[in-house]
């Protein structure tokens, strides 16, 4: 039975898009994700809207026909009454975590170039919530995924920033249990710090950005997976590392300089007191964060000031099973998005011993 309406929250890629019901009512103040569906994403302004209306039409209906009691629901997910199962119906809200320039007061999106939305822009929270007659809120993806991850390791009002490492590169700040977007939506946005004078052009035209030297893409350009493998560069590129690759050690050591490099960053300019690691060469997982830790170490050594800060204790990972970005989208639906955790929480030894790596 579904006893209290969910919130929505939806991850939209270039390439799918991720739907998930959040249940923020748990004891332990983590929000939960009760159901999920996935779908292809249409581009351009209306493939996106369609999709993300479809989307939580599914989502609907899956959580409709899972549960009965109140909605009376049948297996195809419709009511008593013969109609299917409406987003309205079980949604108190919907939050969404899209790429791309967001002006999240507004609900209004521009330069989403992998979407097919340019800068003509698209009005997403009006145009989805009239067809869906239910409030939406718009949020860049990033940002979202630092609101889910502060909410799964329960943070409260420790500051923190998301370092997202997936085919660019950009941090999520959550400073007080809030976002910091800055006043032109740009808060975060160290992909395009430079790090490497001599490093690749980058496609935002500077030279030897945090991005060309260390994401996803970056690293795919430079490592070609070995013969038979099946995983992404990233992933293969540290398993040869690990598997005795002088060549493969050579490139994970440099993208784990680089990656320490945005971390000091972000530790000296916010003085945050965790930073996690996200996005998709995150799925590496704790050989990520080893190598990023090693590398914060070796480049405090000479000096006393970043030894003292010992920034490599500050570094975890997001865990792999959980969309954080989808869960941070829905609770963008709840003003502040963090109020299901405790105000009050701290960031104090053993606290969060069961979320860090050791």
């Amino acid at each position: 039975m579904i006893e209290r309406k969910l919130l929505a929250g939806l991850d939209i890629g270039g390439s799918k898009v991720l739907a998930v019901a959040v249940d923020t009512g748990t004891p332990d103040g983590r929000a939960r994700v009760v159901e999920s569906v996935r779908l292809n994403t249409g581009l351009g302004p209306e493939g996106v809207v369609d999709t993300a209306a479809r989307a939580l039409t599914a989502l609907a209906r899956k959580l409709a026909a899972r549960f009965d009691g109140r909605l009376d629901a049948d297996p195809d997910g419709r009511l008593d009454n013969g109609a299917p199962a409406l987003p309205r119906q079980l949604f108190s809200g919907v939050g969404i975590g899209i790429p791309g320039l967001v002006d999240a007061a507004r609900g209004r999106i521009t330069h989403a170039v992998n979407l097919g939305v340019g800068p003509g822009g698209l009005a997403l929270a009006e145009l989805l919530g009239r067809r869906l007659d239910l409030p939406v809120v718009v949020e860049n993806d990033v940002n979202a995924a630092a609101l889910g991850a502060a909410s799964h390791l329960r943070l409260g009002r420790v500051d923190m920033a998301y370092l997202s490492i997936g085919t660019g590169i950009a941090a999520g700040i959550v400073l007080n249990g809030e976002l910091r977007r800055g006043p032109h939506n740009a808060a975060g946005e160290i992909g395009h710090i430079p790090v490497d004078s001599a490093g690749p052009l980058c496609s935002c035209g500077q030279r030897g950005c945090l991005e060309s030297v260390a994401s996803g893409s970056a690293i795919a350009a430079r490592w070609s997976t070995r013969e038979g493998s099946d995983l992404p560069s990233g992933q293969d590129l540290f398993d040869a590392a690990a598997a005795g690759d002088l060549a493969a050690r050579a490139l994970r050591d440099e993208v784990a300089d680089s990656l320490a490099a945005g971390v000091r960053m972000l530790a000296l300019t916010v003085d945050v007191d965790l930073i996690v690691l996200g996005g998709g060469v995150a799925e590496i997982g704790e050989p990520l964060r080893h190598a990023v830790a090693k590398a914060l170490d070796r480049q405090a050594a000479g000096s006393d000031f970043l030894r003292g800060l010992d920034l490599a204790a500050r570094l975890t990972v997001v865990p792999r099973d959980q969309p954080v970005a989808a869960i941070g989208a829905a609770l963008l639906a709840i003003d502040p998005p963090l109020s299901q955790i405790d105000p009050d929480a701290e960031l104090v030894p053993g606290v969060l011993a069961g979320d860090l790596p050791a």
